[in-house]
Protein backbone atom coordinates (compact mmCIF):
# COMPACT_ATOMS: atom_id res chain seq x y z
CA UNK A 1 0.00 0.00 0.00
CA UNK A 2 0.98 3.18 -0.75
CA UNK A 3 -0.32 6.48 0.34
CA UNK A 4 0.64 10.10 -0.23
CA UNK A 5 -0.13 12.96 2.41
CA UNK A 6 1.13 16.75 3.70
CA UNK A 7 1.65 18.83 6.62
CA UNK A 8 1.23 22.75 6.68
CA UNK A 9 2.28 23.53 10.76
CA UNK A 10 1.58 26.67 12.30
CA UNK A 11 0.64 28.83 9.82
CA UNK A 12 -0.81 31.25 11.77
CA UNK A 13 -4.05 32.65 9.41
CA UNK A 14 -4.35 36.31 10.26
CA UNK A 15 -6.46 38.77 8.01
CA UNK A 16 -5.08 42.30 7.60
CA UNK A 17 -7.08 44.10 10.01
CA UNK A 18 -6.08 41.12 13.17
CA UNK A 19 -2.68 41.52 12.68
CA UNK A 20 -1.26 42.83 16.02
CA UNK A 21 2.35 44.53 15.71
CA UNK A 22 4.76 44.13 17.97
CA UNK A 23 8.19 44.34 17.74
CA UNK A 24 9.21 40.97 19.24
CA UNK A 25 7.40 38.45 16.85
CA UNK A 26 9.94 36.11 15.37
CA UNK A 27 6.96 35.20 12.66
CA UNK A 28 5.99 36.90 9.92
CA UNK A 29 2.38 36.16 10.18
CA UNK A 30 1.60 39.40 7.11
CA UNK A 31 2.20 36.64 4.62
CA UNK A 32 0.27 34.19 6.12
CA UNK A 33 -2.66 33.93 4.17
CA UNK A 34 -0.87 34.55 0.23
CA UNK A 35 1.60 31.67 1.79
CA UNK A 36 -0.83 28.95 2.65
CA UNK A 37 -3.06 29.94 -0.32
CA UNK A 38 0.30 29.17 -2.48
CA UNK A 39 0.95 25.93 -0.69
CA UNK A 40 -2.55 24.70 -0.92
CA UNK A 41 -2.44 25.51 -4.96
CA UNK A 42 0.86 23.30 -5.27
CA UNK A 43 -0.36 20.75 -3.01
CA UNK A 44 -3.99 20.42 -5.18
CA UNK A 45 -1.66 19.33 -7.90
CA UNK A 46 0.17 16.21 -6.22
CA UNK A 47 -3.12 13.92 -5.74
CA UNK A 48 -2.80 13.60 -1.77
CA UNK A 49 -4.76 11.49 0.43
CA UNK A 50 -5.20 13.83 3.05
CA UNK A 51 -3.57 17.00 4.89
CA UNK A 52 -2.61 17.32 8.30
CA UNK A 53 -2.38 21.00 10.38
CA UNK A 54 -0.81 20.10 13.45
CA UNK A 55 -1.41 23.30 15.45
CA UNK A 56 -1.13 27.13 15.56
CA UNK A 57 -3.76 27.41 13.24
CA UNK A 58 -4.45 31.60 13.75
CA UNK A 59 -2.75 34.18 14.91
CA UNK A 60 -4.22 34.42 18.20
CA UNK A 61 -7.67 31.98 18.49
CA UNK A 62 -9.44 35.17 16.50
CA UNK A 63 -12.76 34.30 15.57
CA UNK A 64 -12.87 35.54 12.37
CA UNK A 65 -8.91 33.63 11.32
CA UNK A 66 -10.95 30.38 12.13
CA UNK A 67 -13.82 31.20 10.40
CA UNK A 68 -11.77 32.21 7.32
CA UNK A 69 -9.59 28.93 7.43
CA UNK A 70 -12.70 26.49 7.71
CA UNK A 71 -14.01 28.34 4.66
CA UNK A 72 -10.79 27.69 2.91
CA UNK A 73 -10.43 23.93 3.88
CA UNK A 74 -13.83 23.35 3.19
CA UNK A 75 -12.66 23.74 -0.50
CA UNK A 76 -10.09 21.45 -0.53
CA UNK A 77 -10.36 18.51 -2.88
CA UNK A 78 -8.55 16.17 -0.06
CA UNK A 79 -9.93 15.37 3.20
CA UNK A 80 -8.32 17.55 5.95
CA UNK A 81 -7.44 16.91 9.43
CA UNK A 82 -6.45 19.60 12.53
CA UNK A 83 -5.56 19.94 15.66
CA UNK A 84 -5.50 23.03 18.21
CA UNK A 85 -2.11 24.92 18.98
CA UNK A 86 -1.13 27.11 21.67
CA UNK A 87 -2.06 30.27 19.77
CA UNK A 88 -5.20 28.68 18.44
CA UNK A 89 -7.17 28.65 22.06
CA UNK A 90 -5.69 31.11 24.73
CA UNK A 91 -8.41 30.41 26.85
CA UNK A 92 -10.60 27.00 28.63
CA UNK A 93 -14.02 29.21 27.77
CA UNK A 94 -14.60 31.38 24.47
CA UNK A 95 -14.77 35.12 24.65
CA UNK A 96 -16.76 37.17 21.95
CA UNK A 97 -13.23 37.81 20.24
CA UNK A 98 -11.27 34.41 20.85
CA UNK A 99 -12.39 30.69 20.23
CA UNK A 100 -11.77 28.76 23.86
CA UNK A 101 -10.95 25.39 24.15
CA UNK A 102 -13.97 24.31 24.57
CA UNK A 103 -15.76 25.01 21.31
CA UNK A 104 -12.83 24.15 19.13
CA UNK A 105 -14.30 20.79 18.21
CA UNK A 106 -17.25 22.28 17.10
CA UNK A 107 -15.76 24.51 14.67
CA UNK A 108 -13.26 22.16 13.46
CA UNK A 109 -16.05 18.99 13.30
CA UNK A 110 -15.65 17.96 9.67
CA UNK A 111 -11.69 18.20 10.21
CA UNK A 112 -11.25 15.21 12.34
CA UNK A 113 -13.43 15.50 15.09
CA UNK A 114 -16.23 12.76 15.94
CA UNK A 115 -17.54 14.28 19.51
CA UNK A 116 -18.12 18.22 20.18
CA UNK A 117 -17.56 18.17 23.39
CA UNK A 118 -13.84 16.52 23.59
CA UNK A 119 -10.61 18.11 21.79
CA UNK A 120 -9.24 14.94 20.83
CA UNK A 121 -10.07 12.28 18.66
CA UNK A 122 -9.02 9.42 16.22
CA UNK A 123 -10.17 8.59 12.22
CA UNK A 124 -9.76 6.29 9.98
CA UNK A 125 -8.20 8.40 7.33
CA UNK A 126 -7.62 4.87 4.74
CA UNK A 127 -7.91 1.15 5.22
CA UNK A 128 -5.75 0.24 7.84
CA UNK A 129 -4.59 3.73 8.76
CA UNK A 130 -5.48 5.46 11.59
CA UNK A 131 -4.87 8.86 12.79
CA UNK A 132 -4.90 10.11 16.40
CA UNK A 133 -5.54 13.67 16.74
CA UNK A 134 -4.33 14.90 20.38
CA UNK A 135 -4.55 18.11 22.34
CA UNK A 136 -1.41 19.54 24.09
CA UNK A 137 -3.63 22.29 25.52
CA UNK A 138 -4.12 22.92 29.19
CA UNK A 139 -5.13 25.73 31.90
CA UNK A 140 -4.21 25.44 35.65
CA UNK A 141 -6.48 27.14 38.13
CA UNK A 142 -5.69 30.48 37.26
CA UNK A 143 -5.88 30.41 33.63
CA UNK A 144 -2.08 29.38 32.49
CA UNK A 145 -2.01 27.62 29.31
CA UNK A 146 0.13 24.49 29.78
CA UNK A 147 1.35 21.87 27.16
CA UNK A 148 0.56 18.65 28.92
CA UNK A 149 -1.55 15.50 27.72
CA UNK A 150 -4.68 14.94 30.53
CA UNK A 151 -4.98 11.65 32.69
CA UNK A 152 -8.20 11.22 30.73
CA UNK A 153 -6.74 11.74 27.67
CA UNK A 154 -4.05 9.18 28.19
CA UNK A 155 -6.13 7.10 29.39
CA UNK A 156 -8.39 6.89 26.28
CA UNK A 157 -5.30 6.87 24.23
CA UNK A 158 -4.11 3.99 25.95
CA UNK A 159 -7.60 2.13 25.24
CA UNK A 160 -7.93 3.23 21.70
CA UNK A 161 -4.53 2.24 20.62
CA UNK A 162 -5.06 -1.34 21.44
CA UNK A 163 -8.04 -1.28 19.12
CA UNK A 164 -5.83 -0.63 16.07
CA UNK A 165 -2.63 -3.22 17.17
CA UNK A 166 -2.80 -4.16 13.57
CA UNK A 167 -2.55 -1.06 11.90
CA UNK A 168 -0.49 1.76 11.10
CA UNK A 169 -0.89 4.72 13.27
CA UNK A 170 -0.40 8.34 12.75
CA UNK A 171 -0.06 10.43 16.33
CA UNK A 172 -0.57 14.53 15.68
CA UNK A 173 -0.15 16.91 18.42
CA UNK A 174 1.42 20.14 18.59
CA UNK A 175 3.93 20.26 21.03
CA UNK A 176 6.99 18.13 20.44
CA UNK A 177 7.35 14.69 22.33
CA UNK A 178 11.13 14.49 21.45
CA UNK A 179 13.64 16.57 22.24
CA UNK A 180 14.86 18.14 18.67
CA UNK A 181 17.11 20.53 20.69
CA UNK A 182 19.76 19.71 23.26
CA UNK A 183 18.16 19.05 26.84
CA UNK A 184 15.17 20.87 25.51
CA UNK A 185 12.71 19.42 27.77
CA UNK A 186 14.59 21.14 30.90
CA UNK A 187 16.10 24.24 29.10
CA UNK A 188 14.08 27.03 30.21
CA UNK A 189 14.08 28.77 26.68
CA UNK A 190 12.85 25.28 25.30
CA UNK A 191 10.99 23.34 27.53
CA UNK A 192 7.81 25.44 26.53
CA UNK A 193 7.47 23.67 23.21
CA UNK A 194 7.05 20.26 24.92
CA UNK A 195 4.72 18.29 26.17
CA UNK A 196 5.22 18.46 30.20
CA UNK A 197 4.46 14.58 30.62
CA UNK A 198 6.52 13.77 27.49
CA UNK A 199 7.98 10.43 29.06
CA UNK A 200 4.46 9.22 30.11
CA UNK A 201 3.07 10.03 26.77
CA UNK A 202 6.31 8.19 25.02
CA UNK A 203 5.68 5.04 27.33
CA UNK A 204 1.97 4.76 25.90
CA UNK A 205 2.99 5.30 22.20
CA UNK A 206 5.84 2.14 22.60
CA UNK A 207 3.63 0.17 24.82
CA UNK A 208 0.92 0.02 21.50
CA UNK A 209 4.11 0.52 18.80
CA UNK A 210 3.51 3.51 17.44
CA UNK A 211 6.61 4.54 15.08
CA UNK A 212 5.40 7.88 13.50
CA UNK A 213 4.43 11.59 15.49
CA UNK A 214 3.70 14.45 13.47
CA UNK A 215 4.39 18.02 15.75
CA UNK A 216 4.50 21.71 15.27
CA UNK A 217 5.34 24.58 17.45
CA UNK A 218 8.77 25.13 17.50
CA UNK A 219 9.12 26.52 14.00
CA UNK A 220 11.83 24.41 12.98
CA UNK A 221 12.73 21.67 10.46
CA UNK A 222 13.68 18.46 12.27
CA UNK A 223 13.68 15.04 12.34
CA UNK A 224 14.59 12.99 15.44
CA UNK A 225 14.37 9.28 16.32
CA UNK A 226 13.95 7.73 20.37
CA UNK A 227 13.98 4.14 20.31
CA UNK A 228 12.61 3.76 17.36
CA UNK A 229 9.63 5.94 17.43
CA UNK A 230 10.29 9.15 14.69
CA UNK A 231 8.87 12.67 15.51
CA UNK A 232 8.79 15.01 12.27
CA UNK A 233 8.53 18.43 13.48
CA UNK A 234 7.48 20.65 11.02
CA UNK A 235 8.60 25.01 10.72
CA UNK A 236 5.86 27.15 10.36
CA UNK A 237 4.47 28.61 7.20
CA UNK A 238 5.22 32.02 8.57
CA UNK A 239 8.84 31.82 9.45
CA UNK A 240 11.80 31.16 7.66
CA UNK A 241 12.08 28.69 5.84
CA UNK A 242 8.09 29.04 5.18
CA UNK A 243 8.14 25.04 4.96
CA UNK A 244 5.68 22.26 4.12
CA UNK A 245 5.75 18.77 3.90
CA UNK A 246 4.82 15.96 1.45
CA UNK A 247 5.30 12.48 2.76
CA UNK A 248 4.68 9.22 0.93
CA UNK A 249 4.47 6.33 3.28
CA UNK A 250 4.93 3.20 1.25
CA UNK A 251 4.17 -0.49 3.58
CA UNK A 252 6.25 -3.40 2.39
CA UNK A 253 5.82 -7.66 2.87
CA UNK A 254 9.08 -7.46 4.56
CA UNK A 255 7.22 -5.66 7.42
CA UNK A 256 9.12 -1.98 7.01
CA UNK A 257 7.34 1.03 6.13
CA UNK A 258 9.11 3.26 3.92
CA UNK A 259 8.53 7.09 4.56
CA UNK A 260 9.80 9.36 1.51
CA UNK A 261 9.95 12.59 2.98
CA UNK A 262 10.24 15.86 0.78
CA UNK A 263 9.58 19.60 2.01
CA UNK A 264 9.22 22.82 0.13
CA UNK A 265 9.55 26.35 0.83
CA UNK A 266 7.47 29.33 0.16
CA UNK A 267 10.18 31.71 -1.64
CA UNK A 268 7.89 34.72 -2.29
CA UNK A 269 4.70 36.25 -1.92
CA UNK A 270 3.01 39.25 -3.42
CA UNK A 271 4.64 42.32 -1.66
CA UNK A 272 7.04 39.82 -0.80
CA UNK A 273 9.03 39.43 -3.77
CA UNK A 274 12.10 38.19 -1.45
CA UNK A 275 10.44 36.67 1.33
CA UNK A 276 13.43 34.10 1.74
CA UNK A 277 15.92 36.90 2.36
CA UNK A 278 13.20 39.40 4.04
CA UNK A 279 11.94 36.14 6.93
CA UNK A 280 15.82 35.65 7.44
CA UNK A 281 16.00 39.21 7.90
CA UNK A 282 13.47 39.68 10.09
CA UNK A 283 14.30 36.86 12.73
CA UNK A 284 18.03 38.20 12.60
CA UNK A 285 16.77 41.60 13.48
CA UNK A 286 14.56 40.18 16.69
CA UNK A 287 17.50 37.48 17.88
CA UNK A 288 19.67 39.55 20.09
CA UNK A 289 17.76 39.37 23.19
CA UNK A 290 16.81 35.58 22.78
CA UNK A 291 20.62 34.82 22.04
CA UNK A 292 21.34 36.90 24.68
CA UNK A 293 19.09 34.88 27.16
CA UNK A 294 20.19 32.01 25.96
CA UNK A 295 23.76 33.00 26.72
CA UNK A 296 23.27 34.02 30.39
CA UNK A 297 20.56 30.86 31.17
CA UNK A 298 21.74 27.19 32.29
CA UNK A 299 24.21 26.14 31.13
CA UNK A 300 26.55 28.46 29.99
CA UNK A 301 25.40 31.47 32.33
CA UNK A 302 27.81 33.37 30.80
CA UNK A 303 27.70 37.02 32.37
CA UNK A 304 25.84 39.53 30.52
CA UNK A 305 29.45 41.58 29.18
CA UNK A 306 30.48 37.91 28.22
CA UNK A 307 27.44 37.50 26.61
CA UNK A 308 27.15 40.75 24.42
CA UNK A 309 30.33 39.92 22.68
CA UNK A 310 28.70 36.38 21.60
CA UNK A 311 24.92 37.50 21.18
CA UNK A 312 25.95 39.59 17.84
CA UNK A 313 27.69 36.53 16.39
CA UNK A 314 24.99 34.76 16.64
CA UNK A 315 21.98 36.93 14.59
CA UNK A 316 21.14 34.05 12.03
CA UNK A 317 21.35 31.28 14.43
CA UNK A 318 17.90 30.76 15.05
CA UNK A 319 17.36 30.86 11.45
CA UNK A 320 19.76 28.50 10.95
CA UNK A 321 18.30 26.26 13.39
CA UNK A 322 14.68 26.97 11.65
CA UNK A 323 16.05 25.67 8.20
CA UNK A 324 17.41 22.33 9.33
CA UNK A 325 20.23 20.55 7.89
CA UNK A 326 22.93 23.24 9.21
CA UNK A 327 26.58 22.75 11.20
CA UNK A 328 27.16 25.09 13.42
CA UNK A 329 30.96 25.84 14.46
CA UNK A 330 32.22 29.35 16.14
CA UNK A 331 35.90 28.60 16.44
CA UNK A 332 36.43 32.26 18.06
CA UNK A 333 34.10 31.26 21.00
CA UNK A 334 36.04 29.59 24.13
CA UNK A 335 35.87 25.44 24.14
CA UNK A 336 32.65 24.93 26.09
CA UNK A 337 30.68 27.59 24.21
CA UNK A 338 32.16 26.75 20.83
CA UNK A 339 30.89 23.07 21.59
CA UNK A 340 27.58 24.05 22.77
CA UNK A 341 26.68 25.42 20.05
CA UNK A 342 28.07 22.98 17.79
CA UNK A 343 25.42 20.47 19.21
CA UNK A 344 22.65 21.95 17.81
CA UNK A 345 23.74 21.03 14.82
CA UNK A 346 23.25 18.18 12.38
CA UNK A 347 24.89 14.72 13.64
CA UNK A 348 27.73 13.33 11.70
CA UNK A 349 28.60 9.79 10.59
CA UNK A 350 32.31 9.00 9.95
CA UNK A 351 32.78 12.12 9.89
CA UNK A 352 30.60 13.37 7.43
CA UNK A 353 27.03 15.31 8.68
CA UNK A 354 23.77 13.56 8.22
CA UNK A 355 21.81 15.35 6.58
CA UNK A 356 17.82 14.00 6.94
CA UNK A 357 15.52 17.13 8.36
CA UNK A 358 14.22 18.25 5.05
CA UNK A 359 14.82 15.50 2.87
CA UNK A 360 14.77 12.23 4.03
CA UNK A 361 13.85 8.10 3.02
CA UNK A 362 13.06 6.39 6.71
CA UNK A 363 12.68 2.66 6.91
CA UNK A 364 10.74 1.87 9.87
CA UNK A 365 10.44 -1.53 11.66
CA UNK A 366 6.92 -2.43 11.64
CA UNK A 367 5.14 -4.80 14.94
CA UNK A 368 2.09 -4.52 12.59
CA UNK A 369 -0.15 -7.75 11.03
CA UNK A 370 -0.65 -8.82 7.67
CA UNK A 371 -3.40 -5.74 7.05
CA UNK A 372 -0.73 -3.79 5.85
CA UNK A 373 0.78 -6.01 3.40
Amino acid sequence: MTFRFAVISDPHIALPLTIKHHSHRFHLVEVSIPAFEQAIDHLKQLELDFLLLPGDLTQDGERENHQWLIKKLKTLPFPTYVIPGNHDVLTPISTTESLGLIDFPTYYQPFGYDQPNRPYYTQKILENVQLIGLNSNQFNSEGKQLGYVDETQLRWLDDSLSQFSDQLILVMIHHNVIEHLPNQATHELGKRYMVDNAPQLLAILKKHGVKLILTGHLHVQDIINDNDIYEITTGSLVSYPHPYRVIEVETHHSAKIKCNIQSYNIKNVPDFANLSEISRDWLGDRSFPFMMRLLTSSPLNLSEEVALQFAPKLRNFWADIAEGDNSFDFPDFPDSVRQYFQAFGVNHTDGMPHHGDNQATLMIDSVLGKGLE
